[in-house]
């Protein structure tokens, strides 16, 4: 998670900004105590990134050529970038506070974006998940900030399908998420070697892009697909999955690894695993690291677990809920329905009139 005070915010806004807010808007920028970003598409159709409080105020909203997926954002550069939802090929840097379009992005040659990815720590990289069409495999994308987000380097995954990558703790080892499905722009969102699947987690070295480890499931399961990812507070990587082969083989979908260390999935409750519906949509881990949140906007359905012991600490039920994220006093979710959650004491419903969420949310503040 990205930190940006409130006093930060305001001064990345600039006076402009400020002075053009509505009274509305103004009135709740002064008393928000988080901001989130997460794609979305507007009532009349068109798609955009939205910046929003916790309370759903829609502070900022820069327009997206297409559908976007995840958000990441920079405190150096105090940029933030929407990426494109795979297969497409476009990233647009914005500014956070006014929704102002900086550059868009977009994929070499032959590359298509995965739809997340991450900055260095100094704000000097953007990193981001693409696959090579051609062959099918997985790369890291790196692009120069100070170069106008130029690419100047490519790091192979070691799989196909790289979908979720995070920047660990120690600022230098990115663990990615090879879903391991092989897809291709000429066929849309098909998915072509069902069959032949090879899922893993793999851990690089993110100045040399060598591979530092790669794990894999049984072979068993070579259709689960490792997909979204978070980090706890032991710095073990949790990763949700989606399952493509038969339904009634009914999979467990979330678990956790280390270097060094083989995955291992988490036996949840049968009702909560077939709640789940085969599927997770997003991972999320609370701002202390101590729980984790995982969402099914096929099952409808949000888990909290206990990151220590995998125990599931709370559920809630929310009609194409997928967003995730950690808040205040827990995690804020979204849906396709339009609907910001709160999952605290309860579930406080706040429903948009004004855009309907896309799969993911990011933490700014």
């Amino acid at each position: 998670m990205r930190l940006l005070d409130r006093r930060a915010f305001l001064i990345g806004a600039g006076a402009g900004f400020v002075a053009a807010l509505t009274p509305r808007a103004a009135e709740a920028i002064s008393r928000i105590d988080a901001v989130f970003g997460a794609a979305c598409q507007t009532a009349d159709g068109r798609y955009g990134c939205a910046v929003f409080s916790e309370a759903g105020e829609i502070l900022s909203l820069v327009e997206l050529p297409d559908r976007g997926h995840d958000v990441t954002f920079d405190p150096v550069s105090g940029h933030a970038v929407a990426f494109a939802r795979r297969p497409r090929n476009f990233a647009v840097v914005f500014d956070p506070a006014s929704g102002q379009a900086r550059k868009t992005i977009l994929s070499a040659e032959g590359r298509h974006f995965f739809g997340h990815g991450f900055f260095s720590p100094d704000g000097r990289f953007l990193y981001a998940t693409e696959n090579e069409i051609e062959t099918a495999e997985g790369l890291i994308g790196v692009y120069a900030v100070a170069e106008d987000y130029g690419r100047v380097a490519e790091f192979r995954t070691g799989g196909m399908d790289p979908h979720e990558a995070l920047l660990m703790g120690d600022g230098e080892t990115i663990v990615v998420a090879n879903g391991g499905i092989e897809t291709d722009p000429a066929f849309g969102r098909q998915k072509l070697n069902i069959a032949t699947m090879e899922p893993s987690l793999v851990f690089i070295d993110r100045r040399s892009g060598a591979i530092r480890e790669q794990q894999r499931l049984d072979a068993k399961l070579h259709q689960l697909s490792i997909r979204h990812l978070a980090i706890d507070a032991s710095s073990r990587v949790w990763f949700g999955c989606q399952y493509e082969g038969n339904p009634a083989d009914a999979p467990e979908l979330v678990g956790f690894a280390s270097l060094g260390e083989a995955p291992k999935l988490v036996e949840l409750p049968r009702p909560e695993l077939a709640a789940l519906s085969n599927y997770v949509g997003s991972v999320a881990a609370s701002a202390d690291g101590a729980r984790i949140a995982l969402s099914s906007p096929v099952g409808n359905r949000l888990l909290v677990l206990d990151a220590a012991t995998g125990a599931v600490s709370a559920r809630h039920t929310l009609k194409d809920g997928c967003g995730l994220a950690p808040a205040r006093d827990g995690f804020l979710a979204t849906s396709g329905q339009g609907d910001i959650v709160t999952l605290a004491n309860g579930l406080d419903r706040m429903p948009s009139r004004k855009v309907v969420w896309d799969n993911h949310i990011l933490a700014i503040s």
